[in-house]
């Protein structure tokens, strides 16, 4: 398979990558470079993460989007355990 350009990378192949990937309870990915493709801001939320540090948290990640993350030019993924996006929710209201 080819690897991706920056112009089939979107927030939905990204999100779709990740829960096939990962057991993920939410994931909401952001383009940031106006549709271009090019720096993307995630949240995501997997019980996979629990007693992970934030490295093992973003390795797994980056492991999983290896190919995609190789062609576009930023991106910045928070990764929450459902415990603490519970939490950042419920100060969110």
């Amino acid at each position: 398979m080819a690897e991706p350009t920056s112009e089939q990378i979107t927030p939905e192949s990204l999100t779709s990558k990740l829960q096939q990937s990962l057991q993920t309870t939410h994931v909401s990915i952001q383009d940031m470079s106006g549709g271009c493709g090019q720096a993307f801001t995630a949240v995501i939320v997997s019980p996979d993460f629990e007693k992970k540090t934030l490295l093992a948290r973003h390795r797994l990640v980056n492991g999983a989007l290896k190919d995609e993350i190789a062609a576009i030019h930023a991106w910045t993924p928070k990764c929450l355990t459902p415990e603490q996006w519970a939490k950042e929710k419920e100060r969110e209201d």
